[in-house]
């Protein structure tokens, strides 16, 4: 599993053109908006178009023959009806801007909010594997830097690039009307515009796709170090993880560096480019007025032209940068929504059940307590099996690794009522084996059978809904302690909340807590002691009352005394289920109908705590070692 110094693996993207339609396609849940912008962007551009060329009438017409008259013999009202005109059409343009840039909010909201759902759901659906291999750090950096860099490009890109092209075209368009010999200085010019663009938009776009990797991992660093602020601050390694940041933090600035030192020099360049255009556009332009072929209007709004069609190819290009950083964050964040799903072929369901007089089961649409496997087979007959917490592995290999095995040869049994302990030492598969229990990862090899059902065959959510952990690692979500426990069966009521929480023995700390069961736990539970939070993480497990229960060094955070006064409680909730309990205090295992004693994935010791002292084998050793500790 990734650590705190793990570096993290990002691929490129590999197909900008898929991608950006997969994002139009979001977009296009909103058609009926988008065509509203497509129609407010083009009277927009088209109202600075035709503004612009409205400067020919208006010298020709208006200006010129007022020339050398005096003010008071001359007629100004085609003047200012002309300016009234072209007020007006400017002003229908900056309309249009508003309305547009308000719906392209809408639509870039909409867009990001239904993205970030499928992303949400999608990781929801992902196997344990998936988490075991990805660092927080590196997970959430979709939702931050990668959201975030593709809403700058949807609320802003979209428009910004549909404004250009369609204010590039409709310029030359009228460029062409006014003059075709000026337009092809244009075309000259405009093919080393994109020359420039080509070279150093080539090379921005490499080094931005190397600034978001270097975001997500300065960004999973922090996070990973901050949850983890305790652990580095006892091992006394603060100066090691200022190195490892200022290392990722020096990449960060190194690419950012130049992706933006290319970025920025776009638009001096083609803004000098552009300069240079409207020089020799004005000195062509004013040859041509003096022999006849161009009057003063005209050259007026080519020139204006000159610098509309300049600009808008300046803003293409700086939104190619950033359309690309969002297309390098869109793939990232479309990687995990196209990730391969848990799988689940399962078929066995559970359901409720009622017990006639003659013993079979009927199933039922109320909440009977009674549960039962309901498998349907090929010939179209159903079976229910009582669900009562038989667990057997039979010849069982598995590995995380296809290379590296973790448990090799398992068989045990854990018969209805049973409590299984496994002990042994750390990394020799004892948590492995409850992950094979509720199927977080699935054995290639052997067999796991629940109540004699291969457990590949029940459906996962099933599966779980009959089983209840309590894992060493507590965690607890932002809510109340009733809410926290109630986690566990969402329609418990309260009575079943407060039964729950007496059974784990962490009703009498509750009440004293200010709002007692309505308390707020936030930042994991942080206003709790640990052991306060490892007694709710029990409540929350009996309040599942499942027939299956697996402790996983449940009460590894609970000192001596409050195991003392929780272990009543415990035997109760574990008394008539099938237990499986890992732990390393010994003491805890005593009363276990079983202990299997593992090493190196291997079973080499099974039966009760008189038995195994009496062989002098493994569980002697590391009972007595813990007896001489204690």
């Amino acid at each position: 599993m990734p650590g705190p110094m793990h570096k993290q693996n990002f691929q490129k993207p590999k197909s900008a053109g898929k991608t950006l339609a997969r994002i139009f396609g979001y977009m296009l849940h909103r058609k009926w908006l988008l065509i509203l912008v497509a129609l407010f962007v083009i009277i927009s551009s088209g109202a600075g178009v035709v503004g612009t060329y409205f400067l020919k009438p208006l010298i020709n017409q208006c200006i010129i023959p007022l020339i050398g008259k005096h003010p008071q013999g001359a007629d100004f009202r085609p003047f200012v009806q002309m300016i009234g005109m072209m007020s007006g059409i400017y002003l229908l343009g900056a309309l249009s801007s508003y309305v547009y840039s308000r719906l392209m909010t809408q639509i870039s909201n909409g867009t990001l909010n239904a993205i970030r759902k499928d992303l949400f759901n999608s990781m929801q659906d992902l196997p344990i594997k998936y988490f075991d291999t990805h660092t927080h750090g590196e997970l959430m950096s979709r939702y931050t830097s990668d959201v975030d860099t593709l809403r700058e490009a949807i609320s802003n890109g979209v428009t910004q690039l549909m404004t250009s092209s369609i204010t590039v075209i409709g310029t030359f368009v009228m460029m062409l009307v006014l003059s075709p010999i000026l337009t092809l200085l244009i075309i000259v010019m405009l093919f080393v515009m994109f020359g420039v663009i080509k070279t150093v938009g080539g090379k921005s776009a490499a080094f931005f796709k190397k600034q978001q990797k270097a975001i997500g991992a300065a960004n999973g660093y922090i996070e990973e170090m901050i949850e983890g602020q305790k652990v580095v601050k006892v091992f006394c390694h603060e100066d090691t993880t200022k190195e490892e940041f200022a290392k990722l933090n020096e990449n960060l600035r190194e690419a950012a560096t130049n992706a933006n030192t290319y970025a920025n020099i776009m638009m001096p360049i083609m803004g000098n480019l552009s300069y240079v255009n409207y020089a020799c556009t004005a000195a062509i332009g004013a040859m041509l007025v003096i022999a006849g072929h161009m009057d003063i209007g005209s050259i007026a709004s080519f020139l204006q032209y000159t610098r509309s069609f300049s600009q808008p190819i300046t803003q293409i290009s700086q939104q190619f940068n950033a359309i690309l950083a969002a297309l390098a964050g869109a793939e990232r964040i479309f990687e995990i929504i196209d990730e391969k799903p848990e799988e689940d072929d399962g078929y066995v369901t559970l359901a409720n059940v009622t017990r006639n007089q003659d013993g079979s089961l009927t199933e039922s649409e109320n909440r009977t307590g009674l549960w039962a496997w309901k498998h349907p087979h090929h010939d179209g007959t159903v079976t229910y099996t009582e669900l009562t917490g038989d667990v057997r592995f039979d010849d069982v290999n598995f590995g995380y690794d296809e290379n590296k095995l973790v448990l090799r040869d398992i068989s045990l049994f854990a018969k209805p009522g049973q409590k299984l302990a496994f002990v042994g030492s750390t990394g020799a598969g004892k948590t492995t084996i409850t992950n094979l229990i509720n199927r977080f990862y699935d054995v290639p090899d052997g067999k796991i059978r629940y109540d004699g059902i291969n457990i590949n065959k029940i459906k996962k959510d099933d599966l779980r809904r009959s089983l209840a952990m309590v894992l060493q690692d507590t965690h607890l979500f932002t809510g109340t302690v009733r809410e926290n426990i109630r986690y566990g069966k969402l329609d418990a009521t309260d009575e079943e909340v407060t039964q729950a929480a007496k059974l784990a023995n962490a009703h009498g700390f509750i009440r004293h807590l200010p709002q007692g069961y309505d308390t707020m736990l936030v930042s994991d539970g942080s206003n709790l002691s640990q052991g306060q939070r490892q007694l709710i993480a029990i409540a929350r497990a009996a309040v599942a009352n499942p027939p299956v229960l697996i402790l996983d060094e449940a009460t590894s955070s609970i000192d001596t005394r409050t195991e003392a006064l929780i272990e009543k409680g415990m035997d109760e909730l574990m008394n008539g289920r099938t237990v499986f309990v890992i732990a390393h205090r010994l003491s805890t295992v005593r009363n276990a109908d079983a202990i299997m004693v593992l090493e190196n994935g291997e079973v080499i010791e099974r039966g009760n705590h008189d038995e195994l002292i009496s062989k002098n084998g493994k569980y002697y050793q590391l009972y007595t070692g813990q007896f001489e500790l204690a």
